[in-house]
């Protein structure tokens, strides 16, 4: 049996004081040490994905190399593309990986084959959908073209879907979800969290939701933990958060 910690985390690419908050994000991230992490939000022109594996990196074994590698693919949209991505941390042996096109934008999703340490492997996907609250049916299309690639193109049985779906858990597209798939956190919890979205790093009307989620195939059914991370303010300034989403992180047995 082997113990499989993953993460997710939305980065706000470099908006909202990225400078400041940025050393915040990392010391969490050290302190959760997730085996695998699914990051949104990566913003390309600045190397945010590659500067963030090195400072985490350097933090745990004096080395940028060593223990994460990353794996990062930009929107596939003209201008989107240039700017914005998502990515994949893993201290686990990576076999292969691809991308799928989801429209809207030039959302993809990022699938990544791990190896586990007893030599079985799992699918670990990092996803970012659609953002436009009010387009429900444009979330459901791309949960669907996420199904169907997973289950369809060089199947593994264990899979671990992780990223900022943009959905409440009762929309239409987490539902969809929930046909094939459990949420981690509620699988351990009987309920997803309350809010994921925002911190008080942005100014809010007052509105939060739960927007991020690990999801889990059936073959991955004991859920040793969940829990929320990168939630903690700077001691200094109670509105300066590592990222305007909190993270979430999974213990799971396989």
């Amino acid at each position: 049996m082997t113990t499989l910690r993953v993460a997710t985390i939305n980065l706000r690419n470099r908006s909202d004081r990225w400078l400041e908050r940025r050393h915040l994000l990392v010391s969490q991230l050290v302190d959760a040490a997730p085996d695998l992490i699914s990051l949104q939000e990566i913003y390309f022109p600045i190397g945010q994905g590659r500067w963030l594996r090195n400072q985490i990196n350097n933090r745990i074994s004096g080395s940028s190399k060593r223990p994460y590698q990353l794996i990062q693919r930009r929107k596939r949209h003209l201008i989107n593309g240039y700017f914005e991505g998502i990515g994949i941390l893993s201290r686990l042996p990576i076999l292969y990986h691809s991308t799928l096109s989801l429209g809207y934008g030039g959302r993809i999703a990022l699938r990544a084959n791990i190896e586990l340490p007893s030599r079985q492997t799992v699918d670990f996907v990092a996803v970012h959908l659609h953002h436009i609250s009010h387009d429900k049916e444009a979330r459901a299309e791309q949960v669907m073209q996420l199904a169907g690639w997973l289950n369809t193109q060089r199947r593994v049985t264990r899979q671990i879907i992780a990223g900022d779906f943009n959905e409440v858990p009762d929309g239409t597209a987490v539902q969809l979800m929930r046909q094939g798939y459990h949420s981690a956190f509620a699988k351990a919890w009987g309920h997803d969290p309350l809010a994921t979205f925002p911190t008080a790093l942005v100014p809010t009307d007052g509105w939060a939701a739960c927007l991020d989620y690990i999801f889990l195939s059936p073959a991955i059914s004991t859920v040793q933990d969940a829990r929320i991370i990168c939630q903690q303010p700077h001691s200094e300034d109670d509105t300066l958060y590592p990222s305007d989403h909190v993270g979430l992180l999974t213990e799971l047995s396989i």
